[in-house]
């Protein structure tokens, strides 16, 4: 099966917005970046997005959520340890820029080991929390999208809202670092890298 997997840097911060399909089918994850640039990839890869999920409720990865939702028509999806933050302003973090953003509920909560399918994909949801209490990754294949929890040579902020760097250290450490050494890795923000590549060379693990 031919995945499909295109990455936009241009929301909030240069926050990663992922539209990942095959077979006509797809998710699009953390809707940070502009709605109608999502929208329009979206259109040009041909595929009819049947899940937005958010890796967490931080305003950069979930500003177009609500605008995108109505376009798509899609279902949105986050932790269910994260709903409360869609219409609170301090623990989505819009109030630290004046923003004061309230979202529209979810439309579905997850758990850990949650599987969602679109396209004959398998989207598995891996509860690791310690940047926000409901952040999640999404395992797709040797794929893994690991929002704000775990960056080349680096770590996710605990020190907003929810956070706790003690959880944290053990979602990479016990979540993360069991998967296979080959396994690509695409964060929240910046580059890909691999399970591998951290293990050996990230400073905070």
């Amino acid at each position: 099966m031919d995945m499909i997997l295109e990455r936009l840097a241009t929301g909030m911060f240069a926050s990663n917005c992922y539209i990942i399909g095959a077979n006509g089918e797809g998710v699009v994850i953390d809707p940070g970046a502009d709605a109608g640039e999502i929208s329009g990839a979206v259109d040009k890869l041909k595929l009819k997005i049947k899940y937005i999920i958010l890796t967490h409720a931080h305003i950069d990865h979930i500003v177009s959520v609500d605008e995108l939702r109505s376009i798509l028509g899609a279902k949105v999806m986050l932790h269910e340890n994260e709903a409360r933050a869609l219409a609170n302003p301090f623990y989505n973090s819009s109030v630290l820029f004046g923003l004061k953003k309230v979202f529209k509920e979810a439309d579905g909560v997850l758990k850990d080991g949650d599987i969602l399918e679109a396209g004959g994909l398998k989207f598995e949801i891996i509860h690791t929390p310690g940047h926000t209490p409901g952040g999640i990754c999404i395992k797709v294949g040797d794929y893994v999208f690991t929002g704000d929890t775990l960056f080349m040579m680096s770590v996710g902020r605990s020190d907003f809202g929810g956070g706790d760097q003690d959880q944290l250290m053990d979602s990479i450490k016990n979540k993360l670092m069991i998967l296979k050494d080959d396994t690509k890795v695409f964060p929240g923000h910046g580059t890909s890298t691999t399970i591998g590549h951290e293990r050996a060379n990230n400073p905070f693990i």
